[in-house]
C-alpha cells in the first residue's frame, strides 16, 4: 500500500493488485485493515480507528482507492459516488490491437461472480470511452474513462470485443500476467474534497510488473507535459514546459484555485 495523499478527512492509497479492499471468507489481510493499522501506528492512536470505505476495486486490480477518515467525509463521499460525479480513469493492457479511440455502450447482466453482455432490455447500461496509448508485442495499452460503474465492466466490455485484459482468465485471457493480478489499474480519480469543497485529483503509477509485458509503460509514465494559457480571443501562450503530468495538473489547479479568469490547460509535448 502506497500513500498518495492524507489529511484529517481523507486517506488516498495506491492499492496493490491481489489485495482485498475489505474482508471475505479467506481471512486475508485487507486494504482497509492495513490502512487502519498505518493510521494507528503513525498517529499513535489508542482504541479503534475509523476509516470509511466509499468505493471498491477488484482484488486482482491495482490503483487509486479513496478512504474517509471521518463519518462526515464518508457520508459526503458516498453521496458523490452514488451520483456518479467522480471522474475515474483506468489503464489496461489488453491482448490484440485496440482501436485508437472508442465509445462503447452495452447492457451487462451479473451472475454472482461474473458479468456478461446481454441484449436490451435485459441487464444494466454500461458506458465507457477509451484511447489507445500504445501497441507493441501484440499488446495494447489503453486509457479508459469510466462513465458507469458496473460489476467487472471494463473486463467484460473489452473481452466481449476480443480484447481481454492480460491475466484475466475469467474473461478469456490466454496471456499470463503477474501472480494474483490482472493488467487493470485505477490510474486517476478526481473528487470534490468533502470539507474543502474543491476538486482534487489523485494519480497512481502501475507496478513494475507492467513493464515486463510492454516497454511503453515507462515512456508513457515519463511523458513530458506543457501548460498553456488561452486568452479571450482563443490565443495560446506557453506558461511552463517539461513537466510531469502531476506537476502540470498541480500548476493548472493552482491557477484555478487563485480564480484566474483565463483558461489554463495542459498537453503532451511532442518534441
Amino acid at each position: 500500500m502506497q500513500i498518495l495523499y492524507e489529511d484529517n478527512h481523507l486517506l488516498v492509497v495506491n492499492k496493490p493488485a491481489g489485495q482485498l479492499v475489505q474482508g471475505d471468507q479467506t481471512g486475508r489481510t485487507t486494504l482497509l485493515e492495513e490502512a487502519k493499522g498505518w493510521i494507528k501506528q503513525t498517529y499513535d492512536k489508542p482504541g479503534n480507528v475509523f476509516l470509511g470505505l466509499v468505493h471498491r476495486l477488484d482484488r486482482t486490480a491495482s490503483g487509486v482507492v479513496v478512504l474517509a477518515r471521518t463519518s462526515k467525509a464518508a457520508a459526503r463521499l458516498s453521496e458523490e459516488i452514488r451520483s456518479h460525479r467522480p471522474h475515474k480513469t483506468y489503464w489496461a493492457l489488453v491482448e490484440g490491437e485496440a482501436p485508437l479511440t472508442g465509445q462503447w455502450a452495452d447492457r451487462l447482466e451479473r451472475d454472482e461472480y461474473t458479468s456478461r453482455v446481454v441484449k436490451a432490455p435485459a441487464g444494466k447500461e454500461a458506458r465507457l470511452s477509451f484511447k489507445r496509448l500504445s501497441f507493441e508485442q501484440g499488446v495494447s495499452l489503453v486509457e479508459i474513462d469510466l462513465e458507469t460503474g458496473r460489476h467487472h465492466q471494463i473486463r467484460v466490455q473489452f473481452a466481449h470485443r476480443g480484447l481481454p485484459i492480460l491475466g484475466d482468465r475469467r474473461y478469456g485471457s490466454g496471456r499470463p500476467f503477474a501472480e494474483d493480478s490482472i493488467a487493470l489499474h485505477a490510474r486517476k480519480m478526481e473528487i470534490c474534497h468533502p470539507t474543502l469543497r474543491k476538486e482534487m485529483q489523485f494519480i497512481a503509477d502501475p507496478a513494475a510488473a507492467w513493464r515486463t509485458y510492454t516497454g511503453t509503460i515507462e515512456r508513457v509514465t515519463l511523458r513530458r507535459w506543457q501548460v498553456y494559457r488561452i486568452d479571450d480571443n482563443g490565443n495560446r501562450f506557453a506558461v511552463a514546459r517539461d513537466l510531469t503530468e502531476r506537476e502540470a495538473d498541480a500548476l493548472v489547479g493552482n491557477y484555478e484555485d487563485k480564480g484566474h479568469k483565463q483558461a489554463y490547460c495542459k498537453e503532451i509535448q511532442n518534441d
